[in-house]
C-alpha cells in the first residue's frame, strides 16, 4: 500500500494496511500504526509515533525540529494517538529538552493550517478548527473545542470540556467546562451544549454553573471565591477539578465578564 513515488526510510516501522500516497516522505525513526492513511505530499520526520487508523492529509509536516532557539538537536518525539485526523497543511513540532515530546491524543480532529508547537500536550477528542495556533509548552485537556483563528500563548493551560470562540487570543489559563469569548478573553458561561452532548445531567450542569457564578460573577477575588466554593458546595469530581485547576494555574485564569467593559 506504499506508492512507488513515496519515499520511506528503511528504518521506519510501518504496520499492516498503512497507505502512503505519492510524493510523501517518511524519515527514519518513525512508527506508523495499522490502518493509517498518509496523503500525498506529507512529510513525517524523525521521532514521529503515529497511532492506528489515523488520517494525515496532503501538505502536513509532522515532527519537524522545533521553532525554538533553545533546541540543540536532542532526540525527542511527536506522539499522535489512534483515530486522530490531521487536515491539510497541519504542522506539529517535536519536543525540546523541556518535555522531550509533543503529544496529541486519540480521536482528535485538527483542521487545516493549524500549528501545534513543541512540548504541547493535547488530550483526547479535541477539535481545533482551521488556523488554530498553539505556541510551545501548552496543555489542553480532553474534549476541548477551539474555533477558527484561535491563538494560544505559550505555557497556557486549557481545561477539559472548554469551548473557545473563533478569533480568540488566549493569554491566560481557561478552566474546565467553560465557554470563553470577547477581547480581552472572558468567561461568558459554561459549555452547556458540549456537556449535554457528552452525557452530563441537568443537575450536574447546574452545579457547574453555580460554581462559576461564585468564581466569576460575585465580585470576589479568586482566593475568596474558591473559599466560598469549598465551603458551600459539596465535594464532587467536577467541583474539585475546577478548584485544583485554578489553584495550580501558573499564568492565572482569564477574567470574568464585565458588562460595563462593552
Amino acid at each position: 500500500m506504499i506508492q512507488p513515488l513515496a519515499f520511506v526510510h528503511s528504518d521506519a516501522k510501518i504496520a499492516k494496511n498503512v497507505v502512503i500516497e505519492p510524493f510523501s516522505s517518511i524519515y527514519k525513526d518513525v512508527e506508523i500504526g495499522e490502518g493509517t492513511w498518509i496523503g500525498s505530499n506529507v512529510i513525517i520526520m524523525e521521532g514521529a509515533r503515529i497511532g492506528k487508523n489515523c488520517k494525515i492529509f496532503p501538505g502536513a509536516v509532522i515532527s519537524a525540529e522545533p521553532q525554538d532557539l533553545k533546541y540543540k538537536g536532542e532526540k525527542s518525539l511527536t506522539i499522535i494517538g489512534d483515530n486522530t485526523v490531521l487536515r491539510e497543511c497541519v504542522t506539529v513540532s517535536r519536543g525540546t529538552s523541556d518535555k522531550m515530546k509533543t503529544v496529541i491524543g486519540e480521536n482528535c480532529l485538527i483542521m487545516a493550517y493549524s500549528h501545534i508547537a513543541h512540548d504541547c500536550e493535547v488530550g483526547n477528542s479535541c477539535i481545533f478548527s482551521n488556523n488554530t495556533t498553539l505556541a510551545g509548552h501548552i496543555t489542553v485537556g480532553d474534549y476541548v473545542v477551539m474555533a477558527g483563528m484561535t491563538a494560544v500563548h505559550q505555557f497556557c493551560s486549557i481545561g477539559n470540556h472548554a469551548f473557545v470562540t473563533g478569533g480568540s487570543l488566549v493569554r491566560k489559563d481557561i478552566p474546565p467546562f467553560v465557554k470563553v469569548a470577547r477581547d480581552p478573553l472572558s468567561y461568558v458561561g459554561i459549555n452547556s451544549v458540549g456537556l449535554r452532548r457528552r452525557g452530563f445531567s441537568s443537575d450536574k450542569i447546574a452545579e457547574i454553573q453555580n460554581i462559576y457564578r461564585v468564581i466569576f460573577q460575585n465580585k470576589l477575588n479568586i482566593t475568596q471565591a474558591l473559599s466560598v466554593v469549598e465551603a458551600e458546595f459539596e465535594a464532587t469530581p467536577e467541583r474539585d477539578e475546577i478548584i485544583q485547576f485554578i489553584q495550580s494555574s501558573m499564568r492565572g485564569v482569564m477574567r470574568g465578564f464585565n458588562a460595563q467593559g462593552l
